[in-house]
């Protein structure tokens, strides 16, 4: 490529300004802190601190810039208008040409993904996978928010391996770090740490270079190459986290980091800022409104979407506002940015099966509703007069989830039904629901299937005990809490059934793809199973706000009414399937064959 050529591919803003006109100040290299600073005159300074609220600081008359390549493009355009004295002019201008190169290749890689080869892994990683690693490598801070079922931990802990950024630490949901102790031994060559003294490996050494940390009481860390914790104890952690000096930080699931002004996310922000390598990963990450995308990109990033006031001033619909008005317009800024990657199944795996989804009308106990519902009428009546707004709130809380509870509970023994019709003609089935009174119902009634169960009241042990039966055919049948499937691999299940809703549409859609995903052979089909009583109507209006929010923000297409029409003949034809498969059952048993055989 010529010079010109190259010249011409540089992005206006990273040009070289000029130094010959006016200057308004000086910038500086701070090496101690990694930090730009501008000292300029009061013009330059305002603006600076109005446009880049990362870039404030309580001092008049000096800004400074995190020296990093966001901030170095920044900082260059700031530099177009008023130029500055430069007082480390070669680190000035290697830190642009990086900035440059890093710009340049990034929109290269948006236009034409290209893969990366995986160092140090056990596995053999699929082509868009490996364009998924190519992405990581290249843009160190970012949401990898494929698909579930995609590969999302593969392709971070490939990032980590492939890079050698140990000491490493995953950050994760409690229930899920059996699951990624467990990947990581199987899929990562996991390197031993400095200060270990390597005789011979086996099993045991290789285990032990991966710790996981227990308690709220830290401890001194012993030599690893990865660590995990689970997002409870990380505020309890933080101080010997960032001490620790941990090379690469994966937060999964980053969606437990949606609500700012807790300890855990305070913790976790601290964390991110004192590592440069820090992905995060979810294919839900937006669980109610598309605003909490800042909450997470904050913590990957920080202020790379502004400060809270500005992002819903300018982005949502209005000061304080959740709310975004065009959520396809910032998913692709984040993913024109660098600072997001995503990927549909329907994008990359061309050969895994439809998913389908159904709504589908049951009945319900009227009976049973109203006389569990008396307590939550009374109580509503009684809610106007209630003055002090703490316990407004919470009498609330309390009448919707009683009121979702005896939904749930009216229509269990019709849940049960369909899930007896399903099972009876060899259906895998995933059963999801939210309240344990429902689940003790279902139990009940599907009992002689030999159910599984998942739902957090059972210790690790029980979980896993009740994923392998399913996993190898010891059950057709695993119950699931709604607020306990993240992670899962359930592969095995054709059918995914919803007795009870929640009012979040990524909760439905982890729910999902359970079944949906790698490994699968057959169709999905996912009943929301809805009846006339109770929360189900209103729970299906709010859920369709959300789904507006999460499909415009994520890239995701929604389904269109023909779409719809061909779920519901699937589902006909589904449904078919199943009535002639007992059919035949009867049929046998007419002639003497034992009709459960």
């Amino acid at each position: 490529m010529s010079v010109l050529e190259q010249d011409m591919m540089i992005p206006s803003y990273l040009r070289a300004p000029n130094l010959n006109e006016r200057r308004y100040g000086t910038v500086r290299y701070d090496e101690q802190n990694a930090t730009w600073i501008v000292e300029a005159e009061p013009v330059v300074i305002e603006l600076a601190k109005r446009l880049f609220p990362s870039s404030n600081v309580r001092i008049p008359g000096q800004v400074r810039f995190r020296a990093n390549r966001r901030n170095t493009g920044e900082l260059n355009w700031l530099m177009l208008r008023f130029p500055l004295n430069v007082a480390e002019v070669s680190q000035w201008e290697q830190a642009r040409q990086e900035t440059i190169d890093h710009v340049v290749y990034r929109a290269e890689l948006n236009r034409q993904p290209r893969p990366a080869e995986p160092l140090g892994m056990k596995a053999e990683l699929t082509p868009f996978q490996k364009e998924g690693l190519a992405y990581l490598l290249h843009n160190r801070r970012c949401l990898l928010a494929d698909d579930m079922g995609l590969g999302k931990t593969v392709q971070g802990l490939a990032m980590l391996s492939t890079a050698q950024l140990f000491p490493a630490l995953i950050v994760v949901q409690p229930h899920m770090i059996t699951n990624w102790v467990r990947e990581t031994l199987r899929f990562v060559s996991v390197p031993s740490p400095p200060d270990e003294v390597v005789l011979f490996e086996d099993e045991t050494t290789i285990r032990n270079r991966i710790h996981v940390l227990r308690g709220k009481k830290p401890y001194e860390l012993p030599p690893a190459s990865l660590f995990v914790i689970h997002y409870g104890l990380i505020a309890s952690w933080k101080d010997r986290l960032i001490e620790a000096g941990f090379q690469g930080v994966i937060f999964d699931e980053i969606q437990e980091l949606r609500h700012t002004g807790t300890q855990k996310y305070s913790a976790a922000s601290l964390l991110s800022e004192s590592c440069s390598n820090v992905i995060g990963l979810s294919g839900t990450p937006i669980y109610n409104f598309g605003g909490e995308m800042w909450s997470i990109m904050n913590i990957i990033d920080y202020h790379c979407l502004g400060d809270w006031e500005s992002f819903t001033r300018e982005w949502c619909f209005g000061y304080g506002n959740q709310q975004i008005e065009k959520p396809a317009l910032l998913g692709d800024y984040l993913r024109a940015e660098g600072l997001m990657m995503r990927r549909r199944k329907d994008e990359v795996l061309t050969q895994l099966p439809d998913k389908r989804r159904v709504v589908q009308s049951i009945d319900s106990d009227h009976k049973v509703f109203d006389g569990l519902i008396e307590q939550a009428v009374q109580q509503a009546l009684e809610l106007d007069g209630i003055q002090d707004h703490l316990e407004r709130g919470r009498m609330t809380r309390q009448i919707i989830n009683d009121t979702r509870q005896a939904t749930g509970i009216s229509k269990a023994p019709f849940v049960a039904d369909f899930v007896r019709l399903l099972l009876e003609a060899d259906e895998k089935v995933l059963l999801f629901a939210y309240h344990h009174a429902v689940f003790d119902l279902y139990m009940e009634k599907l009992r002689d299937f030999h159910p599984g169960k998942v739902t957090g009241l059972e210790n690790q042990k029980e979980k896993d005990a009740a994923i392998d039966a399913f996993m190898n055919g010891e059950t057709d049948l695993l119950l699931i809490s709604l607020r306990a499937s993240s992670g899962l691999n359930l592969q095995r299940a054709n059918v995914v059934v919803f007795g009870e809703l929640d009012w979040s549409p990524a909760i439905h859609s982890q729910a999902e793809d359970r079944a949906h995903r790698m490994g699968q052979t057959d169709s999905v089909l996912a009943y929301y199973l809805v009846s006339d009583a109770g929360t189900d109507e209103d729970m299906q209006e709010a859920l369709g706000l959300k789904v507006s929010q999460f499909v415009g923000l994520m890239g995701d297409k929604a389904e269109t009414d023909d779409e719809r029409l061909l779920g519901q003949a699937a589902a006909n034809q589904h449904m078919q399937r199943v009535i002639e498969h007992l059919k035949m059952r009867g049929k046998k048993g007419k002639h003497g064959v034992a009709r459960n055989a």
